[in-house]
């Protein structure tokens, strides 16, 4: 089988997280990176390898066999159209937009390609996500309570809305995601933040957020968001179904059954290496395990993109459901694609 030559575009944290771990497989060929600061696709090129491109246009003209996306929410759509009109197969780190329109719209161009994608939301590779899901078996979900409570994170496009969508956007898309995984699809949301922004210059996100939310299945739930400590104090969900209680996070599963309480370790690391090896594989033609492709991601972010309209305007939020899933035109201009807001 031969080497799978991969670009990164985007030179920051995530991207030097998935240099580390594409250079350790022996199958993986790291042609460079391009970033708009190129001091940082030089540093990191330098230190795994490759060359720092001027852009993605000249990474492409390399022809590589797949392409890392690691921009900010903000930078996400130019760098997927262009890879997309290259054919060439894609991971996009989450989330995968600022807002739904350019998620919507990348999509329908994957969709019309046909093309091979992967998208980072790397718990679903945590085994005891898997546990949980075989714990629940035919067991409706009566409710769930998820939560990411953490710090405002050290970059500086992170406070302002425009450039991150919120902490509901671009740090509980993570909860949300296994929400939907181990829940089933939300049918409304209802959301209030505080509307007062985090001790940070020139931030606009609201500090706190609270929904509820109501599941096609009848499930009820709740999310709660923060960035108002020092540090990343709890981020997970919890689940109660007829006769079990379970605590999910990215370090591991609490259950709580009949037969007493029982803790089963996570391993973080091993799921951030396992979504990287199973879109690789996917690449080769050697393996099909890549569990969140973009279309899947979009619900995500259709759900978290509800959440945070729900709390800007402090109306309920619809979200569309059955296999398409998505509402052309929105109900009030301000609305983005893909939801409607009930007066």
């Amino acid at each position: 089988m031969r080497t799978c030559r991969v670009g990164l575009v985007g030179a920051g944290g995530v991207a030097q997280r998935h240099a580390r771990v594409l250079t350790g497989f022996e199958d993986v060929e790291l042609l460079g990176v391009t970033d708009v600061a190129r001091d940082a696709a030089e540093a990191l090129a330098g230190a795994h390898g490759g060359r720092a491109f001027v852009d993605v246009t000249e990474l492409l003209a390399t022809g590589p066999d797949a392409v890392y996306v690691c921009v900010p929410p903000f930078a996400h759509g130019p760098v997927e159209e262009a890879v997309i009109d290259a054919g060439v197969p894609m991971f996009v780190e989450k989330p995968v937009a600022v807002d739904l329109a350019t998620a919507e719209r990348i999509a329908e161009l994957v969709e019309r390609r046909g093309l091979l994608t992967a998208v980072g939301h790397h718990w679903r590779y945590l085994h005891v996500v898997e546990q949980a899901r075989e714990l629940l078996g035919d067991r409706p979900v009566r409710m769930v309570n998820g939560a990411w409570l953490d710090k405002v994170p050290p970059v500086t496009w992170w406070a302002r809305c425009d450039r991150s969508g919120g902490p509901v956007v671009e740090q509980a898309a993570h909860v949300l995601d296994l929400v939907r995984l181990l829940v089933g699809e939300a049918s409304e949301v209802t959301a209030y933040g505080d509307g007062t922004p985090p001790p940070v210059e020139g931030a606009d996100i609201d500090s706190v957020t609270a929904a509820t939310l109501r599941f096609t299945s009848g499930a009820v739930g709740t999310l709660a968001a923060a960035c108002v400590l020092g540090w990343k104090h709890r981020a997970g969900l919890e689940i109660l179904a007829d006769g079990l209680a379970m605590s999910l996070a990215e370090d591991g599963l609490l259950i709580c059954d009949g037969d007493g309480e029982r803790q089963l370790p996570a391993d973080p690391d091993g799921a951030r290496v396992a979504v990287d090896r199973a879109f690789v594989d996917a690449v080769r033609g050697v393996g099909d395990d890549i569990r969140v492709p973009y279309a899947e991601a979009l619900r995500t972010q259709r759900l978290a993109i509800a959440i945070a309209e729900s709390a800007r305007t402090g109306r309920s939020v619809a979200l569309p459901t059955g296999p398409a899933a998505r509402v052309t035109t929105p109900v009030a201009q301000a609305v983005p694609t893909g939801v409607t807001v009930d007066a």
